[in-house]
């Protein structure tokens, strides 16, 4: 307990001594917020492109602006989501309702103070959660083996699933995609070629970063030219600055938001939306004036910001300790983690412990960073919901383009990008999400070698990956919750459920 008390502080004073990183934080919080501005730029775009521009830097450097860019991304969603009733990224849409209301009536900049509050507060409950919880969860997940690895990472592209979009199915297709591509190139063991065809630049396999870029920048660029959308921009002539007793009356939906935000973060599969959405339903359940809500009710707006906030420390939990992203954001950001040599997962507090007090540190410099932009740049911030997709996607193609060779100067990685990005967009199109396509990418190497590994330790005997004890639970866990999306079994689950908790129900009921 003191020696994690001792690296936290450590962590803060680094920080805090050097200007440098107190600069590159705050600029990309700032980059992070004019991304999530313009809505359809996500936060997966924006820490994608960011990784090929940062990607040459100190790699503490480079990972401060990632995080401040991600909070600062999903921060900035709220603007759009106000003033234009378009939610700059999908964990801002619970905020639409409420605050786009509250706009119509002319309060479009009491909205904006409200949901900066509840962003903030949101953030920082989160932040105390991660540096909590990730060491602990960390040190149980020591005893981790070869097999269990492979349970680990098998159970991460299950939850590919569950990541983004209503079709499992199509989900672990994706998944399934990213796995494969993921084999291309020489197997780290014995060094062999696979998948290769004979073309001696697919030996490298695929790089991460081109894939990235494409599946998420240039797919981007390709959807938002093919779909247009501009929307009048409503304007904002109150105060901005909330009052303290307007946002202290609400600490009660504080609290209950950001536990919940945590909740959802520490669920693989669980996006940030689901956390806003979540606060924003209990919210309204126990409000005393549930008849306000989508007509401009600021329990609502405080809610939903709280929630999807404080999610992304949530999300960052057992990414940091599982290696298990929880989000398509978190799947990016521990990507670009992984670049620069640090492998998220039960080893890392071996191998890097300093970094998860790190993490924490840039997660709390992201907090302040949105409260102070969100509270005193509104008006200039409002200018970039006025670019054009038409002037602002050929920018975000030169810079693909560029990210993508850069990163090891070859033409080849450009070709790749080009064609994951043209793929993407088709399969988008058709309904298929990127997020697991990235997730199967990051994991593919750990479940290969992790089933390699096991496999060479036991002689090529499957049996150990089925009866040892955590491999147990883990394997339990993935084939219930791939069987949860049969419907009969899923039938089956809730009727079980149903005879459980209804005697308890009453038994409650008659005592109460």
């Amino acid at each position: 307990m003191l020696d994690g008390l001792v690296s936290l502080g450590h962590a803060y004073l680094a920080l805090l001594l050097s200007p440098t990183s107190l600069a590159l934080g705050m600029a990309g919080a700032l980059t992070g917020i004019l991304v999530g501005c313009m809505p359809g730029l996500s936060a997966t775009l924006c820490i994608a492109l960011l990784t090929t521009l940062t990607v040459k830097l100190p790699a503490n450097d480079a990972i401060l602006i990632l995080v401040c860019s991600y909070v600062g991304t999903l921060y900035g969603g709220s603007r759009s989501a106000i003033l234009l009733n378009i939610p700059g990224t999908a964990a801002n849409a619970a905020s639409c309702a409420d605050g786009h209301a509250l706009a119509l009536r002319g309060e479009a900049g009491r909205a904006i103070g409200i949901a900066t509050s509840g962003a903030f507060c949101g953030t920082f409950f989160g932040v105390v959660c991660l540096a909590t919880l990730t060491p602990m969860l960390a040190n149980v997940a020591l005893s981790f083996g070869a097999q269990e690895f492979f349970w680990l990472a098998l159970f991460g592209v299950t939850m590919s699933g569950t990541l983004v979009g209503n079709d499992p199915l199509k989900g672990w297709l994706m998944g399934a995609l990213g796995l494969f591509v993921a084999q291309i190139g020489q197997e780290g063991i014995y060094a062999h070629d696979r998948f290769t065809f004979g073309l001696p630049a697919l030996a490298g396999g695929v790089a991460l970063i081109p894939a990235l870029i494409g599946a998420f920048g240039f797919a981007e660029v390709l959807t938002r030219l093919a779909d247009p959308v501009e929307r009048k921009l409503l304007e904002m002539r109150d105060s901005i600055r909330p009052r303290f007793g307007e946002v202290a009356r609400y600490w009660r939906t504080v609290l209950r938001s950001g536990a919940i935000g945590v909740l959802t973060g520490l669920m693989p599969g669980v996006g940030e939306d689901s956390g806003a959405w979540m606060s924003y339903a209990a919210a309204k359940a126990t409000t005393k004036e549930p008849e306000l809500f989508g007509k401009g009710s600021i329990d609502g707006l405080m809610a939903a910001e709280t929630g999807d906030m404080s999610s992304i420390p949530g999300h960052m939990i057992p990414m940091l300790a599982l290696g298990v992203p929880g989000s398509a954001p978190s799947a990016v950001l521990m990507a670009a983690i992984i670049i620069h040599g640090i492998q998220p997962g039960p080893m890392m507090m071996v191998e890097h412990p300093q970094f998860a007090y790190d993490m924490v540190a840039m997660t709390t410099l992201a907090t302040v960073c949105i409260l102070i932009f969100g509270l005193y740049l509104v008006r200039p911030l409002l200018y970039v919901l006025r670019v054009k997709h038409s002037v602002l996607m050929p920018i975000i193609f030169l810079m693909s383009v560029v990210g993508s060779y850069a990163t090891a100067w070859r033409l080849f990685d450009v070709y790749a990008m080009l064609a994951v990005g043209v793929g993407a967009f088709f399969l988008r199109r058709k309904g298929y999400q990127m997020a697991p396509f990235v997730l199967g990418l990051v994991l593919g190497n750990l479940l290969d070698k992790s089933l390699r590994r096991g496999l060479v330790l036991t002689d090529g005997s499957m049996v150990p990956f089925f009866t040892r004890p955590i491999c147990i639970a883990f394997a339990s866990v993935t084939i219930f919750t791939m069987l949860l999306y049969v419907p009969a079994f899923n039938r089956a689950v809730h009727r079980v459920a149903d005879a459980v908790i209804n005697p308890l129900k009453s038994l409650v009921a008659r005592r109460g």
